[in-house]
């Protein structure tokens, strides 16, 4: 017998994300009363994809500060409470009966974070600041929203939050070529940030980002957040984080 299904939209916002689509939606099809998905313009399968699952599907354009469009999936969105999520999340079954338990209960917070689990080439990473890696998530529906001025932005909650036991799983970086394909745009937008600051060509800019930032990042994020524990994973992980920087810095130059 089907599960009783609760007053929650799932709020997304998709560009080409087939691969990952109908795992995500499939995982929260026994509790969403309503599924909206903004796609940015998709050139693979998203779509069609979100339609088959019941999604209520709005196609515009794709804006490099992707939050733009997750606003609008919230914008439309009529339940008394949503679930925002990306394509490549999964929502465990744990962790559903404990949203269930938390919106139908007479709870105060307006919001939850909830903690991930961030897959990274065939694991997910227990240390390198990666987990729990609390995101806003769940909130009630006109308590919360985008700020839309960062990629880097949490939705911000009117009122008291709380947070969730279990995690949702994030299956992020499958594998190297994923990783670089997603870092590319922050790296884009980064670029752009620095190059309209002027400080681009600056020698102590140039200092910072080939040298100064990388270092830190890296010994952060293997050193003093243990991401030596997740063993190649977490060396690997630390090192391509600390390359955004140059990357970053070299792409300025070129804008």
């Amino acid at each position: 017998m089907a599960q009783k299904k609760i007053n929650l939209t799932v709020a997304m916002a998709t560009y080409n994300e087939a691969a990952n689509i109908e795992r995500c939606l499939a995982s929260i099809a026994d509790i969403a009363d309503e599924i909206v998905v903004v796609d940015g313009g998709s050139t693979d399968k998203t779509v069609q994809l979100a339609k088959k699952a019941g999604a209520k599907v709005i196609v515009t354009t794709n804006p490099p500060i992707f939050h733009i469009n997750k606003q609008k999936a919230l914008d439309a969105s009529h339940g008394a409470w949503i679930l925002q999520l990306d394509a490549d999340e999964v929502v465990g079954q744990q962790l559903k009966e404990e949203i269930k338990d938390v919106i139908t209960s007479d709870l105060i917070p307006n919001g939850y974070y909830l903690a991930r689990h961030n897959y990274f080439l065939g694991d997910w990473l227990r240390k390198g600041g990666q987990y729990p890696d609390y995101v806003m998530r769940l909130f009630r529906n006109g308590k919360g929203s985008f700020p839309q001025k960062s990629v880097h932005e949490q939705i911000a909650i009117e009122g008291e939050v709380g947070h969730l036991s279990h995690a949702l799983e994030h299956y992020s970086y499958t594998t190297m070529h994923q990783y670089w394909a997603k870092a590319e745009t922050y790296i884009r937008l980064g670029a752009a940030e620095l190059k309209a600051s002027g400080r681009s060509r600056s020698a102590a800019t140039a200092f910072s980002y080939l040298l100064i930032k990388p270092l830190a990042v890296f010994f952060a994020l293997y050193g003093r957040h243990k991401g030596f524990a997740d063993g190649w994973r977490g060396f690997v992980y630390a090192l391509f984080s600390a390359m955004h920087f140059p990357k970053t810095y070299l792409l300025s130059l070129k804008l």
